[in-house]
């Protein structure tokens, strides 16, 4: 069975660094802690800006911080690419197409190829 991954881990990471909200604020430079309260209840997805600098704040990678978006966008995009791949093994359009597909296939299954 697979495990719910949460749309993201701010909250676990902001108390694993001893910080509160406010704390997390006023690094991002905002006057308030209601911000960082919606980030953590899921209500709001932070801005590439933002999230680089929680990934600084948390010293975390952002794919660990946002660990759910991202399963969330690696389906989506995975699924997209299986499409493209299909449509493209019905047009057999040469070397460039090949490695086209070559592309596309490491998308829909990162694990084969990239360890």
């Amino acid at each position: 069975m697979a495990s719910h991954k949460l749309p993201n881990y701010i909250r676990r990471h902001r108390k694993r660094v001893g910080l509160s909200q406010e704390d997390v604020a006023f690094l991002l430079g905002w006057s308030g802690s209601a911000q960082t309260s919606r980030y953590e209840h899921f209500c709001r997805i932070p801005t590439l800006r933002t999230a680089l600098a929680l990934s600084l704040i948390f010293r975390a990678p952002i794919y660990e911080l946002f660990s759910g978006e991202k399963h969330e966008v690696e389906d989506a995009v995975s699924k997209r690419a299986q499409v493209r791949v299909e449509q493209l093994q019905q047009k057999n359009l040469g070397r460039r197409s090949a490695h086209k597909l070559a592309s596309l296939k490491t998308i829909i299954s990162p694990e084969v190829n990239h360890p």
